[in-house]
């Protein structure tokens, strides 16, 4: 094999007379290292928003939902489930929660829509979600105040657009509590005192969720000793159906449960699909530069007709003026690939690092493009251009291994 690979390697370099060839063999090699590049690059993207939006979608909901039938998000005597929900085999935390939709009015009279969650921040049920660790490490506590009304806080872009700064009066209308008066509906009115922003890092929930206590939520909501339902974290946020089904099976009706897996199906399978299109996309990227080894490869051929001839004149085999040209392919694409996954990775660790690339956070939910490069994703990229471009060396190959070595040498 060494010989095949070091008169491969003297038709890859450049010599006096034969700089056409070594140019096009540097294109070659730049087609199949952009082709990899752009594999990279874009599929590096695709898993840096899906792990963007799974992380911060686990991070401020629970994994599971523990709800019931027919009773509008209410749940009396909920401690006995709860018990029995800490046993189910995968389950890590389990609490209680408070749902419902809002009204935020400033003191200038300013009001926009919001989500109050009712949340235990303190002791049993307070590690179901990230929201509790967010609030203490912002220093935001949703304990008594200092003006004795209920505390809220609320998301940053949020609290932001209501011009809210902490020790704000706030007045929370709750649209799920509404009283039938002679002039029509009613709904309850409280003031809250806002204690702070909560950032979590996800456009929709900074600029929509609100948080209080659980009592608070319960007395606004007029649920009383009630809650909405049970919010439940697990070892494997993955085994999210199986462990729903473990639940459900515990419990009976009249509970019933949903997790984060099916609530958000669509939007995930929406971005697997779309990762797919582009990859296969730019798979015609690499195949169009493994064309240009063929071409390379044939034009080689061409130039080095009396050279075969002569070798093979001397002895070498059809075989081994095979594994010559397939040698010669196979550089040109390992180069090409190991250029291209090197600047790839780099791109993306780059833009990741330094947030290069701001996107709107209400369409995407995130702020900026998230980049994570995959080792299994770079592993298959790169294998993949190595094949492609040995199948590429194929057809050179084997028209230079056919040729007969007379008419080689007299070839002009």
């Amino acid at each position: 094999m060494s010989l095949e690979w070091r008169v491969a390697r003297r038709y890859l370099s450049s010599r006096r007379g034969t700089r056409f060839l070594s140019l096009i063999t540097l294109i070659a090699i730049g087609g199949v290292a952009v082709g990899v590049m752009a594999l990279i690059i874009v599929t590096a993207v695709m898993n840096g928003l899906q792990n963007e939006l799974r992380r911060g979608i686990l991070g401020v909901n629970p994994h599971v939902f523990v709800l019931t039938y027919g009773e509008g998000m209410r749940m009396a005597g909920w401690r006995g489930p709860i018990q029995e929900v800490r046993k189910v085999e995968g389950v890590v935390a389990a609490g209680p929660f408070v749902h419902t939709e809002v009204g935020l009015r400033n003191r200038g009279g300013y009001a926009e829509g919001a989500v109050l969650r009712g949340i235990v921040t303190e002791g049993d049920g307070s590690g179901v979600t990230d929201i509790p660790r967010l609030l203490r490490e912002a220093r935001i506590s949703l304990g008594p105040t200092r003006s004795g009304l209920a505390p809220i806080a609320v998301g940053a872009g949020l609290a932001g657009r209501l011009g809210l700064i902490p020790g704000d009066t706030v007045t929370v209308v709750s649209f799920t509590n509404v009283r039938m008066t002679p002039m029509g509906p009613s709904p309850e009115m409280e003031l809250f005192e806002f204690v702070g922003a909560v950032r979590t890092g996800m456009w929709e929930y900074d600029n929509k969720f609100s948080y209080t206590s659980l009592t608070a939520a319960q007395h606004l909501t007029g649920l009383n000793e009630a809650v909405s339902g049970l919010e439940v974290r697990l070892d494997d946020p993955q085994d999210a159906t199986e462990v729903s089904l473990k639940i459900d099976k515990a419990l009976g009706l009249p509970y019933r449960t949903d997790n984060w897996m099916t609530m958000n199906g669509a939007l995930f399978n929406a971005l697997k699909l779309e990762k797919l299109a582009l990859f296969l996309i730019l798979l015609l990227i690499v195949i169009v530069a493994a064309f240009n080894i063929v071409s390379t490869l044939v034009m080689v051929v061409t130039d080095k007709t009396r050279e075969i001839g002569i070798l093979k004149s001397m002895g070498m085999t059809s075989r081994r003026i095979l594994r010559l040209f397939m040698v010669q392919g196979l550089v040109i694409g390992m180069v090409g690939a190991a250029i291209g996954g090197a600047g790839g990775v780099l791109v993306a660790w780059v833009t990741d690092y330094f947030r290069l690339i701001r996107i709107p956070g209400e369409i995407y939910f995130v702020s900026h493009l998230p980049v994570k490069v995959d080792p299994v994703d770079l592993v298959g990229i790169l294998l993949a251009t190595v094949v492609i471009s040995f199948l590429a060396t194929v057809y050179p190959a084997w028209q230079a291994a056919r040729l007969d070595p007379v008419e080689a040498i007299r070839h002009e």
